[in-house]
Parts: C-alpha cells; structure tokens; sequence
C-alpha cells in the first residue's frame, strides 16, 4: 500500500510469498486481539454490535489512514465478528465496470467486500458501486450503440469495507455513501512493543522487552514495519548469535540493515543529505532534489518525505523542501542560525525565504 514507505525491500508491501504468508499468521482475528487504535475499536464494536442486534449487514465502513496500520486486518475481523465470508480485491483491478458488476452478483447476503485503494478505483465501476451500496442493484449494459438496453440486477445486501491511504482523494459522492469512517493513527512505541511481544510469540523469537522497544522505536509508528524489523532481527540473532534478541544483538541487526535509531534508511538520510550538504538545507524543488539521489520524483516524494515531514526533518514551503534544525543535527552538523526549528519558526522561516 503506498502506506509512504511501501516501496522499500526492507520496510514496503512487496514481499515475497513467505512474507505475505507471515503477514498473515500475524493478523489479529478479532477485535480484542488488535492491538492499538483504541477508538477506532470502540466504534467499531458499536457498529457491529448493532448491526447484529438487528440481524442487518453493518453499514458500509471506510477506513482510512497510512499504509501498514491494519486496515485489511480490521476489514478481515469486520467479517469474522459478522460471520461471513470476505472478497478481496483492490481499486486498480477494478478497471471496467464489468469486472465490478461479475464480484457484485456473486455475494452472499451478508458477505463483506473489502476493496483497498479504493481512491484508485476506475471511473465506471465507480459509479456502479453507488447503486450498490444504496439499493442493492447493478445496471448492466448489454448490447452497443442504439441498441443497447440497461438491464437491472438486484444484488444481495453486503457491506462494503473500503481501505484508502489517501482519504483526499476519493470523490465526494463515493464518501459520501459510506455510512461509518475511521481515521487509523500511527502508533506509539508503547503499542509497538505490545505488537512486536506479540508477533514473537508467534514466530516463536526470543526477545526481551529492552530488545523490543528498540526495534519498536525505529519503525515509524507502523506495526507493518516493526514485524519487517523484528524477522530481520531474528535473522542475526540466528546466524551470528545464539538466536535468542536481546539490546544489543537489535542494534547491531539494524545496523547491518541501514535503519537508525529514529527509523530512517539509506534513501532517508541521502534525501537529507544531498538536502543539507548539496543545498545548504533549501529551498529546492522535488525533482532536483529527486536527481541529487539519483531516484523519481515520486519516490522522494511519496517514499521519503511522507515519514521525514512526520519527524520534522524536512518543511514544504512555497519555494521547495527546507530542512528543519533537527535535519541538521540528525546528521551531526550545526544548523545554521536562520534552519526551521522542528516545533517552532516555520511561519518566521517562510517569510525570512520570501524577503
């Protein structure tokens, strides 16, 4: 999921099938086993403890928020909790309002569909899905020209679980038509630690708590990648160590894998870098700072810059990418006197720029 950070070997969704098959043993499978967004839970236990109070499919849910929070494994418990069957599919492989129409009429009642990316769903099976998800009905389109004649299909009630990381993007009508949202937070090294105590129960790693809440404060808030860091650190402790993680044998893991104690890797620090050192910390566009690394515009922007905005390390102004006083120290070079402080100064920094 471009949940910002998605396309890195180390940290995104592209995982080989071993990995996606860890993924799955770690989910929780129902609400009290998921760990973290405490009010996204409770709002969800009421909607769902309603809508089985009344024998009626939950209202349509959309969830959204940053990759790697948990959203498909809350769209998973939605249909656990419910006791029906889920269908998995994802906005990009919805390109013809045909292939919605073919998912659509083969649901139960009661069935959830879980559609992730929604925002990037094609036009046309956008505007089927909002029939469905008021009336229950399609129109299929048969026949070309003159002669094409709509023909109405009734389709059995479900709920519809959206996954979005771009909640911005999805069109006025199609929010509109979701009667729950949640909004997922990114975690702290608190829940972390609950989730990588968790995981290594799992997987069977002997970690300590010191252990732990290392690996959990270099992983961005984001149990998707607190479970990437624990199995690498796992590796170590196995082939250089007894198998058993404690502190230490963290630290050196993540070392050998270029993630420091704040959770940033290599492409992070040379974005910094080349920000700091090659324009003596900005303003400078996206695209040139993109060739200074020798990587895509849409790479930095939407791998980096997402998490270092977060951390306060880098501000979006008008005039380009600036880095804060904290990107300075972070590389262990002394900002100069006019550097964005990380909480304050921004406001004062912008108009020092346009001066």
């Amino acid at each position: 999921m471009i949940d910002g950070f998605d396309d890195d070997p180390l940290t995104g969704a592209d995982a080989v099938p071993a990995d996606r098959d860890l993924d799955n043993s770690l989910r929780p499978s129902t609400l009290q086993d998921f760990i973290g967004q405490p009010k996204v839970r409770e709002q969800l236990e009421l909607v769902l403890h309603a809508a089985r109070a009344r024998g009626r499919t939950p209202d349509h849910i959309l969830l959204s928020g940053p990759p790697g929070l948990g959203k498909t494994s809350l769209a998973m418990i939605i249909a656990a909790e419910m006791g029906a069957a889920i269908r998995i599919t994802s906005g990009p492989a919805l390109e013809r309002a045909g292939d919605l129409a073919a998912m659509l009429s083969n649901l139960v009642e009661g069935d959830v569909l879980f559609i992730d990316e929604i925002h990037r769903i094609a036009r046309p099976a956008e505007e089927m899905l909002y029939l469905a998800m008021e009336d229950f009905r399609v129109d299929v389109v048969v026949g070309k020209g003159p002669g094409a004649t709509s023909i109405p299909l009734d389709i059995a009630p479900f709920t519809l679980v959206g996954a979005t990381t771009r909640s911005g993007a999805l069109t006025g009508p199609l929010r509109d038509r979701f009667g729950f949202t949640a909004h997922m937070e990114f975690y702290e090294p608190s829940e972390l630690v609950r989730v990588l105590t968790r995981s290594a129960v799992i997987l069977g790693i002997d970690i300590d708590d010191d252990a732990a809440a290392e690996v959990a404060g270099r992983s961005r808030g984001t149990p998707r990648i607190a479970n990437r860091l624990l199995r690498r650190v796992r590796d170590y402790a196995e082939v250089r160590g007894d198998g058993s993680v404690d502190v230490t044998a963290a630290r050196a893991a993540l070392a050998v894998y270029d993630v420091d104690e704040l959770g940033l890797d290599r492409l992070d620090r040379a974005v910094l870098g080349a920000l700091v050192r090659g324009f003596g910390g900005g303003p400078v566009g996206v695209s040139t700072l993109a060739v200074a690394v020798g990587e895509e515009p849409s790479t930095v922007e939407e791998v980096c810059e997402p998490f270092l905005v977060r951390a306060g390390m880098i501000a979006r102004t008008p005039r380009g990418r600036v880095a804060t006083a904290a990107a300075w120290h972070h590389l262990g070079l002394t900002p100069p006197p006019d550097a964005i402080d990380r909480v304050h100064g921004v406001r004062a920094r912008e108009e020092t720029l346009f001066d």
